[in-house]
């Protein structure tokens, strides 16, 4: 006994035995070389023959040391030396990890070192591939004391319970193998495991696990220096706490979820701090030696040691959807079994706002691999559909899921009848619009879900639904028990996810100030102000709202529910204020394809196979914004030709270049043929120009740009309004009260073409020099509608018969040879009308399916994806419930 506890308190003889036999234990697998660090750092807590430092020092040289020779081996020695080295590997295994490679090389070398029988393939594949020297030698190093510390924090851990040396050391020995055999036997059983499981291969997790363990020990040991009420007074303590905040988390929280719901819910899930932190101070204050003062210092540190497990297994990971995935398979149990003729289901992923040429240069240039890859695997085809008239979500997405959007103008318009603008974004206009255009049967009818929609699709499952708004308030849904917002509740009760996603929000809400002062400093044209409230409201649709409907989706996956419909309107929004393919546009677009891929992934956890279609409501077409180019908004103008107050243009936009200014007017001023021709008629019909009318209706809530003239804008259109005159006021009757109207806003550089309906000729649409009469089609002059595709006539035709069109609708002017068109809003890239990119969506399916050729309207898109789930075996929409926005009548 004095012998063997003499030869391990010598430091001549316990430091060459620790540094040779990790190095000898490194190239030849046949010394245990965790068990000599764990062995040789419970020593050195109980006595002073061996430093700690020293000890962690030589292990992790040795490790380093053993590690670069076996990589040089791989890499530079002949083939039998490789054979000898790869004599006990899997070939499998090692091609594997070679495909890992291109994507998380260092993280596979740091994470490989940690593995039982890891670290040689890894080395392995690293050699094979080539990997370079100025990257593997660091991350070598890295991974080396990484490893040393975890090894080392066992020997910690029984030397801080144990005085003995030669106990402490057989105690840390045992712990190491026993930790050695867990991780082989978590690797194993992954392995085997059905298709669900083999997410998670090699004990990854196990070893992620331990790194994020390590570090919220360390982290643990800051926070008892550095914040006041936290006391932990010995070595082991860190540890032991560490796990028991693990525990917690995992094991403890689960089971009070349902309880802590509604608080962690109506709290953005901070509440769940405040609950795990009382946890914590329960069972901490029951640990010898450790001492929290009370409950405010216990909810802190549960939020230090969360940011850091969540910070850390972020940068740490390798596959981190893999352990997304994992934790919410545990959370939804064991898949339900379904029937074996169950029909695969289908997930609709829309990227809101990407155009058809967009997405096709993005696949071409690696901003969408997830994309590019199917369509390289043959696996999906990229087509493009034609949008209606209104190319915006409103339309397109009630047409999509309801097959109807009729009488939708645009994403707001006015309804004379009762004096109100329609909002699609508003919750009860958009209850309202579903309650006019839902007949029970829509898409996601029969056990479906959507989130992030602004209509259900008559979804049993609905997260982040506008329409489905006011039904939260009341409480009901269409009489059945389905969930509405059930997506939203459960993930920010998780208290990892709250600190995940805001925390990405304020690292996106950095990305946008960047962006924003980059392109002022490069002088970027066309762009608009970015500041106050914006920089917060992007993050809500980049990072928030994409990781709710992320987790929504991977739950109904999880559930084997038949249909999912979901939008990410990320880039939409970023597009709309940077451009369409401005540079932090494009990393939206990036951020999106990533998720694309992970819900691609998580179909292998569900009890039922899926296919993937991503697709487009829209796509954007860019150009200054018409009130930036003119001077003027577009209301403003109107509301000046009809006889309202002036507009103080220096309010609106700074002073305009002189050249720019004459120019304006010489173009105004000389007109065009239609111009002259609606002049002409005016002074045949001896029209005075002078304005006088009676005093305007009562207004509601609508404000009026002139006596009796409302104008609403969406996009790229505008509509204007008389509301004095009941219904749709003719052509006729416009030149004679606002005889300067219709010449003036003809002959504007900043409007493409009108549509107003005359009681001898019927609808008409006007252009600078020619016009386009729809009932007959007989063209006068250049028609108007020539740069706007094929299909506008019969559009447009199509929206002349809606109730609520308006008595003049704007579309603004586009220019084929730029490629742009100035939107009535305050946008760079928008939508919204006809011109350009706006109306090309885009659609990726699976190629088994009946191919999409020629597909014109969000209806027709509705009854292509019906056909798709006829085909599939998918039973014919039946009315199970009355329309969800019956539930909410409006006032």
């Amino acid at each position: 006994m004095n012998l063997a506890l003499d030869l391990t308190t010598t430091s001549s003889i316990g430091y060459p035995v620790i540094f040779f036999g990790v190095l000898l234990g490194s190239i030849v697998p046949i010394v245990p070389t965790g068990a000599v660090v764990g062995a040789g750092a419970a020593v050195a807590m109980t006595t002073t023959g061996l430093s700690l430092p020293l000890v962690l020092l030589l292990s992790t040289l040795g490790a380093y040391i053993g590690d670069v020779a076996t990589y040089a081996i791989a890499r530079l020695g002949g083939d039998p030396a490789v054979r000898w080295l790869a004599r006990h590997q899997h070939a499998d295994r090692v091609a594997s990890i070679r495909e890992q490679f291109s994507r998380r090389g260092w993280q596979i070398v740091v994470v490989g070192r940690l593995l039982p029988a890891g670290r040689i393939p890894v080395l392995l594949a690293a050699g094979a591939l080539a990997y370079p020297w100025r990257r593997f030698l660091p991350t070598a190093l890295i991974a080396a004391l990484i490893w040393a510390v975890a090894y080392a924090l066992l020997g910690v851990a029984s030397g801080g319970i144990f005085d003995s040396p030669l106990i402490a050391s057989l105690i840390a020995t045992a712990l190491v193998l026993v930790v050695t055999v867990l991780m082989a036997v978590i690797a194993r059983y992954q392995h085997r495991a059905p298709d669900a499981g083999k997410l998670l291969r090699g004990g990854r997790a196990t070893a992620r696990l331990l790194l994020v363990w390590i570090i919220v020990t360390a982290a643990l040991r800051a926070f008892d220096a550095l914040l006041p009420g936290f006391t932990m007074t010995e070595w082991w303590q860190p540890t032991v706490c560490a796990l028991i905040l693990g525990l917690i988390a995992t094991v403890v929280w689960p089971l009070i979820l349902r309880v802590a719901l509604p608080f962690a819910l109506f709290t953005l899930g901070l509440g769940s701090f405040i609950v795990i932190g009382a946890g914590a101070l329960a069972i901490f204050n029951t640990v010898p030696g450790v001492e929290i003062e009370n409950l405010r210092t216990a909810v802190a540190v549960t939020i230090g040691m969360a940011a850091v497990g969540a910070l850390m297994s972020s940068v740490l990971a390798i596959d981190d959807d893999e352990i997304f995935f994992r934790r919410i398979a545990r959370r939804g149990g064991t898949p339900k079994e379904m029937p074996h003729d169950t029909p695969p289901g289908v997930i609709f992923l829309q990227v809101d706002g990407l155009g058809y040429e967009t997405v096709r240069r993005a696949v071409r240039d690696g901003d969408m691999p997830t994309l590019a890859a199917w369509l390289n695997e043959d696996t999906h085809t990229l087509t493009t559909w034609h949008t209606d008239w209104s190319s915006q979500t409103g339309a397109s997405v009630s047409g999509i899921l309801h097959g109807d959007n009729y009488d939708i103008l645009g994403f707001r318009w006015y309804e004379k009848d009762r004096d109100h603008v329609m909002a699609c974004a508003h919750p009860r206009d958009a209850a309202e619009i579903e309650r006019r255009h839902s007949n029970g049967k829509g898409l996601l009818s029969g056990g479906g879900a959507g989130h992030g929609n602004l209509f259900t699709g008559d979804a049993d499952h609905v997260t982040l639904t506008m329409s489905a708004v006011p039904v939260l308030g009341k409480g009901v849904r269409r009489g059945r028990h389905a969930k509405t917002g059930y997506g939203y509740y459960t993930y920010f009760a998780r208290p990892v996810n709250v600190l995940r996603t805001f925390g990405s929000a304020i690292v996106d809400i950095i990305r946008e100030i960047w962006a924003s002062t980059s392109q002022k400093r490069r002088g970027v044209k066309p762009r608009i102000k970015r500041g106050g409230f914006y920089p917060i409201a992007r993050s809500g649709t980049t990072v928030i709202t994409r990781d709710v409907v992320v987790s929504a989706i991977i739950e109904d996956i999880l559930a084997g529910r038949p249909v999912v419909y979901a939008d990410f309107l990320g880039y939409d929004e970023v597009a709309h204020h940077s451009g369409i393919e401005r540079f932090d546009a494009l990393a939206v677009l990036r951020g999106i394809d990533q998720q694309i891929g992970r819900l691609h992934r998580a179909t292998r956890l569900g009890p039922r196979p899926y296919y993937l279609v991503v697709l487009s409501d829209h796509g954007q077409t860019q150009g200054w914004a018409f009130a930036n180019r003119f001077g003027e908004p577009i209301e403003k103008l109107i509301g000046r030709l009809c006889g309202g107050e002036p507009s103080d243009i220096s309010k609106v936009t700074k002073p305009r270049n002189a050249a720019e200014g004459w120019q304006m007017n010489a173009a105004l001023a000389e007109g065009g043929l239609i111009a002259r021709r609606l002049r002409g008629r005016v002074e045949r019909a001896g029209v005075s120009r002078e304005l006088h009318r009676s005093p305007s209706g009562e207004p509601g809530e609508v404000a009026r740009v002139a006596p009796g003239v409302v104008v609403v804008v969406s996009g790229h259109v505008a509509m204007v309004s008389f509301t004095e005159h009941e219904g749709r006021v003719p052509l006729e009757t416009i030149e004679r009260e606002y005889p300067e109207l219709l010449p003036q806003l003809v002959d504007h550089p900043g409007v493409g073409f009108m549509l107003v309906r005359s009681s001898e000729f019927g609808p008409v649409v006007l252009g600078r020099d020619g016009l386009h009469r729809l009932a007959t089609g007989v063209i006068i002059g250049e028609d108007p509608l020539k740069d706007y595709g094929p299909h506008a006539a019969d559009l447009i035709r199509r929206t002349d018969e809606f109730p609520h069109c308006a008595d003049i609708m704007i579309n603004s002017r586009y220019d084929p040879e730029t490629q742009t068109a100035s939107p009535f809003e305050p946008h760079v890239g928008s939508h919204g009308g006809l011109g350009g990119p706006q109306t090309q969506g885009f659609l990726v399916y699976p190629t088994e399916f009946v191919r999409a050729e020629g597909v014109v309207g969000a209806e027709a898109l509705h009854h292509l994806f019906r056909e798709w789930l006829t085909e599939l075996g998918h039973p014919a929409p039946a009315q199970t419930g009355k329309p969800l926005s019956e539930a909410v009548p409006l006032p």
